[in-house]
């Protein structure tokens, strides 16, 4: 497991069913955490308050992440800046003995079909030793609780498609000319001045 900044060490805590472990974290560096919209900058520190339990089968960790995520407005672009404030819950296993791994594969394949059991593992998280790895869970908590089109309020009006200046800046009469496209023609040679038949 490479080193990032969303590992975490669990060798404080026993692995005796029911220990409990509460730790705070903050992450100063990571990843840009979003969309190109809205996200959570480079150096934008993300708190995290967590429990950590020992369960029969792993440590089961459920933890708070605070952070701030920076855009912009997506109908005025106006800066934006949303408060993430999210929760997840996952179980993480202990890592097995290779030699009981593989006893215990050739037990499952019997009892279940392989492609179910692929999509069983695909589910499940492993510690590494002693460490867990926060990223997946932090980054799935963020991302799909992030506003795909962020606005900086319910009722923003936008801009103006004609002159793009924003709406709330305007007097109420501001209106453009619009001009049909099919009469386009016909007002240019307007314009033109030409003369008059008979002229």
């Amino acid at each position: 497991m490479s080193l990032t900044p969303f590992i975490y060490s669990a060798h404080d805590l026993p692995r005796r069913a029911g220990e409990i472990r509460q730790v705070s974290l903050e992450i100063d560096e990571h990843e840009e955490l979003g969309f190109e919209v809205l996200a959570i900058a480079k150096d934008e520190p993300i708190d995290i308050e967590m429990t950590l339990q020992s369960v029969d089968e792993g440590v089961l960790v459920t933890a708070t992440v605070q952070s701030v995520a920076i855009g912009e407005c997506g109908r005025c672009l106006d800066p934006v800046e949303i408060d993430v404030d999210e929760k997840f819950m996952e179980l993480y296993e202990y890592d097995v003995d290779p030699r009981q791994a593989r006893k215990a594969d050739k037990k499952k394949k019997k009892a279940d079909k392989p492609e179910e059991l692929s999509e069983e593992d695909d589910e499940v998280r492993h510690m590494v030793g002693e460490l867990i790895d926060l990223e997946g869970p932090i980054r799935d908590a963020i991302i799909l609780n992030l506003p795909i089109n962020p606005l900086c309020s319910a009722d923003c009006l936008g801009l103006c498609p004609e002159c793009g200046a924003k709406w709330s800046e305007l007097p109420e009469d501001h209106a453009h000319d619009v001009i049909d496209a099919r009469w386009a023609a016909l007002q240019a040679l307007k314009e033109l001045n030409l003369p008059e038949n008979g002229g």
